[in-house]
């Protein structure tokens, strides 16, 4: 009885409604985070203007591009939702917020497989947070362009099960079952080929996962 209320108590938690603190950026702000803003897309082919920390017009067209792409609502502002994405890092992002993000693409990509595998999921996002590689945020990281399958065929939509809650919980606790993988796959679904170049170093369930 105690383990069940602890899950609810875990799930009520993650499914408070988030404070925004983050200031929005939009057309005529200036400086650093607009910088950082204008570097993040160029960096990944949306913005194709000078790194000059002025929101202009080009700017708020690669930011449309971007919040399009990624399912975000589209107006041109990089608020705290289309900055979290950028994996751009500020006050709003709290460990409620990207505990819950960590538990939704775990059910979108893996409430079907061993509660092990669950975790592995989770564990190889934040082996990307961790990584140079990649954006240095959960949300950064879930919101990369072509990351993952759930963020397309809203997958990340789906009713959050409690499994996936506690996996997410697990793998922010420190638990990596994926070996330290930075990437996953179902071998039997997957049509990149790229992907399976990639060393494996853990298989579980419909899952392997690789460096």
């Amino acid at each position: 009885m105690k383990r069940i209320l602890s899950i609810w108590l875990i799930y009520a938690l993650l499914l408070m409604p988030m404070q925004s603190y983050a200031e929005a950026y939009r057309k005529g702000d200036s400086g650093q985070v607009v910088r950082t803003i204008q570097q993040k897309l160029k960096q990944w082919g949306y913005y194709n203007g000078d790194i000059d920390g002025i929101y202009g017009s080009k700017t708020v067209t690669a930011v449309k591009q971007f919040q399009r792409k990624n399912g975000l609502t589209v107006d041109g502002i990089a608020g705290s939702a289309t900055l979290g994405a950028l994996g751009i890092s500020t006050s709003a992002e709290n460990q409620n917020s990207s505990s819950y993000l960590l538990a939704r693409v775990i059910n979108g990509e893996a409430r079907g497989e061993p509660y092990t595998g669950q975790v592995a999921v989770g564990a190889v996002i934040l082996n990307r947070v961790r990584s140079s590689s990649f954006p240095n945020t959960i949300a950064g990281v879930v919101y990369q362009n072509g990351a993952f399958d759930c963020m397309t065929d809203g997958q990340i939509n789906a009713p959050v099960s409690s499994s996936c809650i506690r996996a997410a919980q697990d793998a922010l606790a420190g638990w990596d079952p994926s070996g330290g993988a930075v990437y996953y796959y179902n071998p039997k679904t997957a049509t990149n080929q790229w992907i399976r170049t990639r060393q494996i170093i853990a298989s579980i369930g419909k899952h392997v996962f690789c460096k």
